[in-house]
């Protein structure tokens, strides 16, 4: 996937294959900001920023919990850095250097999608819908009966003008207010 911010672009690239230290990666990063563990990261997404061509500086994120893929609604590219859904967890690197500026473990298990609201961070994960405030901490996260989609994975999620809709499932339907109160 290719995002744009300015005069930067982005490009997001599933590296599962990347081994740390290892001589045959087929990529090699300038910088790589993996969770701590001793697990193997289900999910590893390799950045690449330039400009006008010309490669700025690349890195590799990875954490543990379930699989994530890379989408429209997987990141939130903003003037000055990009916010990555990767497994469990958050991360954001500055722009163009790609440098670790937070990460935050925003779901036990996947972190589906990512979403901008005021000055925070819709997050909608597998077991959790949580809010994080512009530095990555948790405002508030909240679970239902069961996981956050639906058998066809689609029409799960919903962010309206009054509250966050989400669909577990079992087809429950749960609604927040963004504050995290459960009001339907």
């Amino acid at each position: 996937m290719i995002a744009k911010s300015g005069t930067y672009t982005i490009e997001l690239i599933r590296d599962e294959n990347y081994s740390e230290n290892s001589t045959d990666n087929f990529i090699s990063y300038d910088k790589i900001h993996f969770m701590e563990s001793e697990y193997i990261f289900p999910t590893k997404i390799g950045l690449k920023s330039s400009e006008n061509g010309k490669l700025i500086s690349s890195a590799i994120i990875g954490s543990i919990g379930g699989g994530t893929g890379i989408h429209l609604n997987s990141q939130i590219i903003e003037k000055d850095r990009i916010i990555v859904c990767c497994s469990d967890s958050v991360f954001c690197l500055s722009i163009p250097n790609l440098d670790l500026i937070w990460k935050t473990q925003a779901d036990p298990a996947s972190c589906f999608e990512i979403f901008k609201f005021n000055e925070s961070y819709i997050i909608h994960g597998e077991m959790e819908i949580s809010r994080l405030n512009l530095n990555g901490e948790v405002m508030w996260q909240k679970s239902g009966a069961d996981i956050f989609t639906t058998e066809k994975g689609t029409d799960d999620f919903e962010i309206t003008e009054s509250y966050i809709k989400a669909t577990d499932w079992g087809n429950r339907t749960y609604k927040f207010d963004f504050n995290g109160i459960l009001i339907e």
